[in-house]
């Protein structure tokens, strides 16, 4: 099961920071929020998503610090489904957000289990 957690947190790695910093750098990142009506929070969830990445990667050393990354993004994601609901995307455009929610409660549920 450890293989299996260190893996999916690797991807899940990989995909914060790819979005995090496509929420600084991408213009199509730009168009996104403001076709979800939260321009403003582009910036904040950029810098969330680096910051929970590097706590993730951290997590590797410090298990405190994987729970609280993986619980941020399970929280996160759960929030980016319910605004692709809201703005009435089809069901496929919120399967990578719905993706990245599985994962992460999969990853906060597998550290709290002993070793």
């Amino acid at each position: 099961m450890k293989v299996y957690t260190e893996v999916a947190q690797a991807v899940s790695i990989a995909a914060f920071t790819w979005y995090g910093l496509g929420c600084f750098f991408s213009r199509k990142m730009v168009a996104e929020f403001e076709r979800y009506q939260v321009p403003s929070l582009r910036m904040l969830t950029g810098t969330l998503q680096i910051c929970g990445s590097l706590g993730m990667l951290l997590g590797y050393f410090y298990l405190p610090l994987l729970r609280l990354s993986a619980a941020g993004f399970a929280l996160m994601m759960f929030f980016a489904v319910l605004t692709r609901f809201r703005i009435r995307d089809p069901l496929y455009a919120a399967l990578p957000a719905f993706s990245l929610l599985a994962l992460n409660t999969f990853i906060l549920i597998a550290s709290l289990k002993p070793a």
